[in-house]
C-alpha cells in the first residue's frame, strides 16, 4: 500500500510545488510559480496576514498535492469581524485524486486556520470547474455567492 504522509512545505519542495502550481494555473510558467512561492516557503509573508503550504507526500518522495491556506480579513458570506482561513490554493495530482488526499490536504489547512483563531474556512474555484466545486460540497463548504469580474484598460 502507498504511504502518503501530509506536512509542512520546506524550501526543498521549491521545485516540485512550482510544478504541480503550473499544472493549477499552466498560464504562468513554472519559474514564475517558483519566484512567488519561495519567499513564502522562507516564511515570509505576501502582506500582513499569514499563509502556509501543506503537502502531501508520496513514499517519502514525490510531492503529489498541496494546499496553500492563508488568513483574510474578511471573505464573503463569513462574519466580518473576524480573520478567516483561506484556500488560496488547492491540487492534487490527478493519478491520486478521489483517494481523499484532497480531504487530508483542507483537514490539515482548517487546523492551521483553528490554531489561528479561525473559526470559519472559505474557498473559491471558476464557475465552469464542476470537479472542484463537487470537491468542496463534499467537504462541507458552503456556496454563497457567484460574480462575474470585470476589467478595462485605461
Amino acid at each position: 500500500m502507498d504511504e502518503i504522509a501530509l506536512r509542512a512545505a520546506e524550501p526543498e519542495d521549491l521545485e516540485q510545488l512550482a510544478s504541480m502550481c503550473h499544472a493549477l494555473w499552466p498560464e504562468t510558467t513554472v519559474d514564475e510559480h517558483a519566484r512567488e512561492v519561495l519567499p513564502l516557503l522562507k516564511g515570509a509573508m505576501q502582506s500582513n496576514l499569514p499563509t502556509v503550504f501543506f503537502v502531501a507526500e508520496h513514499t517519502g518522495a514525490e510531492l503529489i498535492g498541496f494546499v496553500q491556506v492563508g488568513l483574510r480579513s474578511h471573505a464573503e458570506g463569513c462574519n466580518p469581524w473576524q480573520p478567516v482561513g483561506y484556500v488560496e490554493a488547492w491540487y492534487v495530482a490527478p493519478a491520486f485524486r478521489r483517494r481523499r488526499i484532497g480531504a487530508r490536504l483542507i483537514t490539515a489547512a482548517e487546523e492551521w486556520a483553528r490554531s489561528q483563531r479561525c473559526v470559519e474556512m472559505a474557498s473559491d474555484t471558476w464557475p465552469d470547474n464542476l470537479e472542484s466545486q463537487m470537491a468542496h460540497k463534499a467537504l462541507g463548504f458552503e456556496e454563497v455567492e457567484r460574480s462575474v469580474n470585470y476589467r478595462k484598460r485605461l
